[in-house]
């Protein structure tokens, strides 16, 4: 059973800053990628930025500049920091994982998701 808990969603003003992160835990093996996607009132849910363990970073291009990902391997950790918030950033920021893990004595590959934390920019 893997796991991922999120934290660091919250209010902040235009032009503001706020930090997500998201950890996970069980059994996992190796991680192939690790990221954020997000889903405002009313639309889809949407690439945020990915970051693989191996390849390249991802950033979808209304963020890019002023979201920063990161990882820490060590924690099996992913971090989002936002800077330079807007109005259209207010979502609810879903974690994701992509890794490999042991269940039943045997490897296999899964995609979990965290519950969500809601980020609302607003003056």
């Amino acid at each position: 059973q893997v796991q991922l808990v999120e934290s660091g969603g919250g209010l902040v003003q235009p032009g503001g800053s706020l930090r997500l992160s998201c950890a996970a835990s069980g059994n996992i093996f190796t991680i192939d990628t690790m990221g954020w996607y997000r889903q405002a009132p009313g639309k889809e849910r949407e690439l945020v930025a990915t970051m693989p363990t191996v390849g390249v970073t991802n950033y979808a291009d209304s963020v890019k500049g002023r979201f920063t990902i990161s990882r820490d391997n060590a924690k099996n950790t992913v971090y989002l920091q936002m800077d330079s918030l807007g109005l259209e950033d207010t979502a609810v920021y879903y974690c994701n994982l992509v890794a490999r893990v042991l269940a039943d004595w045997s490897y296999r590959n899964v995609e979990v998701w965290g519950q969500g934390t809601r980020v609302t920019v607003s003056s």
